[in-house]
Parts: structure tokens; C-alpha cells; sequence
């Protein structure tokens, strides 16, 4: 008999259990390696291909891109059939007829109408300008979008790092305790030190409830922007954006100015603005029409087969409301013009205000990483050795634990508000720094 098998015999079944609850427990990792959020790169790239808003915008954008050709094409010609002398009361014996061939005499007329030389161009150029402007439109939503994943992105990577700062403080206090307890089973500490030391403990747990908390809600808050479903898993954040190099407002300005979608938007409403305006002074000018027509009479007694040409031309008498329609598109180029200034001394603004915001964060992540960390972990650290040797009171460690937490949360705090200061800057500019 096989050692291996039990007196049951059911060695296999148990093998194949155990490996099926291997899978089973390994799943939910796997699923969380292959799932996005590793990298704001990752979530941007899963954006652009699935979010429907932008899908919405582009498909907006594509269809204001068709009516270019119509807007400066020929109108569509006329065809008409005139029956002269239809009851044939010039032919006698012939009874009134509506068919082409059986009346006196049956003319074909074909009209074109002809716009005067320069509308159709100016209509195809107005057209053209309104694409782009969608076009901008589409730009605009997708670094909106953007923008709002990067600061999305940033609120969850700062609610995981809470999360593993706040673990890694109750250990630290965990360990702290048992120390504590040891120590107060042989007399060498009150009874207040351990229950000082349980109180710290039960109050980083309820700040780790809390994080945890804001960390499904900034999942769900991502997860809404890709889109996905809002309790769909998204892997840990490994680290923020690359912060940008040093640059001047006016730098980042002038690059505004290059590609911001906003100021192209506004200055594709001043194309357009001027293009109507000189469509307008050109209806001052008439229309034509030319129109050929073919005379077939019934037969040749009546008279032979003769060809028509006219032309048509309307005559421009309502002066009053062109000179109207002249001063409107006067006053909207002006008002397009003024636009333009107005977005560009709002993003100015706007590019201040937030630089200014991410360089004050930076420099207070610095300050704290370099120099205020270092000195609250030397303070635990001598803390931690003070108390061993009986030197300090229990009350002076947990301060020193105290501070230490709340400079790395702070420094947590500090960079995730410049990694948001930043994904602004980028929106404002248009383009990554």
C-alpha cells in the first residue's frame, strides 16, 4: 500500500483542493497586476481610447469638418418642363393634354444659380474656421479629462501612501506596546504607560479605517473618469509625475500661447468673425442665373426646334439692412477680437496663481524631506533609546512617534499637492511640461 494515500484513499481529492484554493487565493493578485493605475501614463493612455466624451467630441468634430465642402459648392441646378398652349387651342382637333410632346409646344429649362465671384471661397473659409474650432473643442476635453485623471491619480496615490504610513506607524506602536507591557509586568513602568500606548494604537486603527475610506473613494473617482466600473480594481500607485524642470511664467506663457487649445479657439472665432464680415460687404454685390432652354414644338407646322438663354441677376435695393448686417458683423469681429485678450490675460492669471502654488509645494517638500524628516526620526530614534534605559517617560516616545508621523504625512501631503499644482500648469499649457 502506497504511503502517501490515506486509508480513505482520498490523497488526490485533497492535492486538487489544496491547488484549486492556490488559484483561487492567487487570482485577486493577478487581477490587480493586470488591472491599470500603476503609472498616470497607464490611465491617460486607457483613457484616450475608451472615454466616450472625447469619442463625443471627436465625432463632433468630424462632422463640422464635412460641411466644408457643401459651404462653398455650386447650389444644385433647376429643371423645369413648361407645356405652352396645353389645351392645344392652336391645334384643332387635339384635345388638352399634360404630356410633354402632345401640347403646342414643350419647353426644357435647366438653371444654375451663380453666387457673386469670392462668396462661395469666403462661405468654405467660415466653415472651415467653425471646424477648427471644434476641432479645439475636442482638444480642450481631452485636457480637461487629462487633468482631472492626473489630480485623480494624485488623491489616490496620496490616500494608498496614508494608508501605508499609518501601517507602518501602528507597528511601530504595536511593537512599542508589547515593549511597554513587557516592561510593566515586571514593575519597571506604570500602568499608564500601556494603557497610553493602547490608546495610540486604537487611534491610528480609526485613521486607517478613515484612509481606507478615501482610498475607494478616489478609486471610484478614477475609475469614473476612464470609464469603468466604480468598484473596478486598480493597482497600487508606484510613484507621482515626474516633476517638470525649473520654468519662469513667462516660459510657460509663451508656450500657452503657442498650443493652449482655449487661445486657439478664441482666435479661430476672430478667422471666422472676419471671413463673414467681408461675406457680408460682398452681398452688397448681385447673384446671377443663367438658365438654357429648349423649345420643341409639336410638330414643324408649328415652328422649328429653337434654343432659350438667360441670364438673371437680383438687384440689391434693401440698403438699410445690409448697412445693419455690416455694422453686426463689425461689432462680433471686435467682440471676437476682445476675446482673445480676455482669454489670454485670464491664463496668465491662471498660470501665476498655480505656479506659484507648485513652487511653494515643492519647496516645502524639500524642506520637509531634507531636513525636517531627518530630525523627527533622530528624535525617535533617541527617543526609543532614552526610554529603554529609563531616561525619558513614555509620554516623550509617543510624541516623538507623533511627529514623525505627522512629518511624513505632511511631506506625503506636500508632494501629491505639487504632483496637483502640476497636472493644472499642464492643462493651462496645453501640452507636458
Amino acid at each position: 500500500m502506497d504511503p502517501r494515500r490515506t486509508d480513505s484513499g482520498k490523497t488526490p481529492w485533497r492535492l486538487a483542493a489544496l491547488a484549486a484554493s492556490l488559484v483561487l487565493w492567487m487570482q485577486p493578485g493577478l487581477a490587480a497586476e493586470d488591472a491599470p493605475g500603476r503609472t498616470v501614463e497607464e490611465l491617460l493612455a486607457y483613457a484616450r481610447e475608451h472615454n466616450p466624451d472625447l469619442r463625443v467630441r471627436r465625432l463632433d468634430a468630424l462632422a463640422l469638418h464635412e460641411r466644408v465642402g457643401p459651404a462653398s459648392a455650386l447650389p444644385d441646378p433647376r429643371f423645369q418642363v413648361e407645356l405652352m398652349d396645353f389645351n392645344n387651342a392652336m391645334t384643332p382637333g387635339k384635345s388638352a393634354s399634360l404630356l410633354p410632346g402632345s401640347v403646342g409646344t414643350t419647353r426644357y429649362r435647366a438653371i444654375q444659380a451663380l453666387p457673386f465671384p469670392g462668396k462661395r471661397g469666403l462661405r468654405g473659409e467660415v466653415a472651415e474656421a467653425l471646424a477648427g474650432q471644434a476641432d479645439t473643442a475636442h482638444d480642450t476635453a481631452r485636457l480637461e479629462l487629462e487633468g482631472k485623471i492626473k489630480v485623480a491619480f494624485a488623491r489616490h496615490f496620496q490616500a494608498v501612501g496614508q494608508m501605508r504610513i499609518l501601517s507602518e506607524t501602528l507597528q511601530l506602536v504595536d511593537a512599542l506596546e508589547r515593549l511597554v507591557v513587557n516592561r510593566y509586568s515586571v514593575g519597571l513602568v506604570p500602568q499608564q504607560d500601556a494603557v497610553r500606548a493602547q490608546s495610540e494604537s486604537t487611534s491610528l486603527k480609526v485613521d486607517l479605517v478613515e484612509s481606507q475610506r478615501r482610498r475607494r473613494e478616489a478609486a471610484a473617482t478614477l475609475n469614473a473618469l476612464l470609464p469603468r466600473a466604480a468598484d473596478a480594481p486598480l493597482a497600487e500607485p508606484v510613484r507621482l509625475m515626474v516633476p517638470p524642470s525649473s520654468r519662469t511664467l513667462a516660459q510657460l506663457y509663451a508656450q500657452a500661447r503657442e498650443i493652449s487649445p482655449d487661445l486657439s479657439r478664441e482666435r479661430l472665432g476672430v478667422s471666422a468673425a472676419e471671413k463673414t464680415k467681408d461675406l457680408v460687404y460682398l452681398n452688397r454685390y448681385p447673384d446671377f442665373g443663367l438658365a438654357l432652354t429648349n423649345n420643341r414644338p409639336r410638330s414643324d407646322m408649328i415652328g422649328p426646334e429653337t434654343w432659350d438663354l438667360m441670364v438673371e441677376v437680383n438687384i440689391p435695393l434693401q440698403q438699410s439692412s445690409r448697412r445693419a448686417q455690416e455694422r453686426e458683423a463689425g461689432y462680433r469681429l471686435e467682440a471676437a477680437r476682445e476675446r482673445v485678450a480676455a482669454a489670454e490675460a485670464r491664463l496668465n492669471g491662471r498660470l501665476g496663481e498655480t505656479l506659484a502654488g507648485f513652487n511653494a509645494s515643492v519647496d516645502k517638500a524639500r524642506l520637509l524631506r531634507d531636513t525636517l524628516l531627518p530630525q523627527a526620526r533622530a528624535t525617535l530614534d533617541s527617543a526609543q533609546a532614552g526610554y529603554e534605559s529609563g531616561r525619558v517617560n513614555f509620554n516623550t516616545l509617543i510624541e516623538a512617534e507623533r511627529q514623525i508621523l505627522r512629518t511624513r504625512l505632511a511631506l506625503l501631503d506636500a508632494e501629491v499637492e505639487a504632483s496637483v499644482r502640476q497636472a493644472e500648469l499642464e492643462q493651462l499649457a496645453g501640452a507636458p511640461l
